[in-house]
């Protein structure tokens, strides 16, 4: 069996902490799990959610993502090139999966951060097309977020957010929204009034 990412060189067998069996690149260090040990982990193992605040979660592990990272790669076990998943870890990386027999790649260093997060027995939901759309969702929330911290400041944006959720929560938490988005309509209009004015004074003098 030879490694998807190394080329003429060997996998040979290792496990992993809790014997886990698989097959390691004699040069690179990554790492094959196959299908029937990867659903063995997963009958010890419970599952988890992976979401942006675990992702960047500290972990007491150094890791930089291995040189071969961005390279695609052949199944070392059926020969079909394998599918990747970008991991939004604090450092990126990738990990590859094959749709054909259900094993996974990854390159050295990265399971040993995916266990530290708790999410060695969720690889899957990497390559989850809706589990990718919930994560976009809630990095462009978290960033959001962010801006209205950045812009006002941590204390009225905190206002801001239990305001926004206890709207939301009330059943005619539309009339207090329709007011907002009124008074800023009418803020902009004066603002461009006022600025309209000073122009003409410029203008005039």
């Amino acid at each position: 069996m030879e490694c998807p990412k190394c080329k003429n060189a060997v996998l040979l067998d290792s496990q992993l902490p809790g014997k886990i069996p698989v097959k390691r690149c004699s040069e690179c260090k990554g790492i094959w799990i196959s299908s029937k040990h990867y659903r063995d982990l997963q009958h010890k193992q419970p599952q988890k959610q992976a979401t942006p605040d675990l992702l960047q979660q500290k972990i007491d592990i150094p890791f930089t993502p291995s040189s071969v990272d961005g390279r695609a790669g052949l199944c070392p076990e059926c020969g079909r090139y394998l599918s990747r998943a970008k991991v939004k870890y604090r450092q990126p990386f990738f990990i590859e999966y094959c749709q054909e027999c259900g094993g996974f790649w990854l390159d050295e260093g990265e399971w040993d951060v995916l266990s530290a997060l708790g999410l060695s027995s969720s690889l899957e939901q990497f390559f989850d097309r809706q589990w990718q759309m919930q994560m976009r969702e809630q990095e462009s929330l978290a960033n959001e977020r962010q801006t209205l911290i950045d812009k006002l400041g941590e204390d009225l944006a905190r206002v801001i957010f239990a305001l926004g959720d206890r709207l939301v929560e009330h059943p005619n938490g539309d009339y207090a929204l329709a007011y907002l988005m009124r008074k800023a309509a009418n803020n902009m209009d004066m603002q461009e009034f006022k600025k309209f004015k000073e122009e003409k004074f410029d203008r005039d003098h």
